[in-house]
């Protein structure tokens, strides 16, 4: 790979697509380069960068949870302690989901468990439904 390739070639180095490159510029998360041409270019640490934001919202971090970790990824005399707080926030916002989607399963699980699947017309995961209450895990 050459020291600078263009949005396509970013694109096939980082697994991200080109649409999503640009948006990521256009929010100011990278700042690519521009060639003589205008055409936008990408050097080693940008393409470091843009793995490093897929690998991130891979993880589920948001994008302002990736812009403060780039942030503090450029910052060399960065304290590591405030990306373990990142961290440990997002992970907590995950130990959430999953105690939400857990209370859900048992729900739903319940219900189907209960529900006889025949041919006669009561089915408790209709009439689960049709109360209009939030189950456990949903708003």
């Amino acid at each position: 790979m050459t020291e600078h390739v263009s949005i396509s070639e970013a694109a096939r180095a980082t697994g991200l697509p080109a649409k999503t490159i640009r948006y990521y510029e256009e929010i100011g998360l990278i700042r690519p380069a521009r060639a003589e041409n205008r055409y936008r270019v990408f050097g080693p640490s940008q393409l470091h960068e843009l793995a490093f934001t897929a690998r991130a919202r891979a993880l589920g971090f948001s994008i302002e949870e990736c812009r403060a970790l780039l942030a503090l990824y450029r910052d060399k005399g960065r304290a590591s302690a405030e990306v373990k707080e990142i961290a440990r926030a997002h992970l907590a916002q995950i130990d959430a989901k999953i105690a939400d989607l857990t209370a859900m399963r048992q729900t739903l699980a319940h219900l189907v468990e209960t529900c006889a699947g025949d041919d006669r017309p009561d089915c408790p995961i209709l009439a689960d439904l049709a109360r209009g209450e939030p189950s456990p895990g949903r708003p």
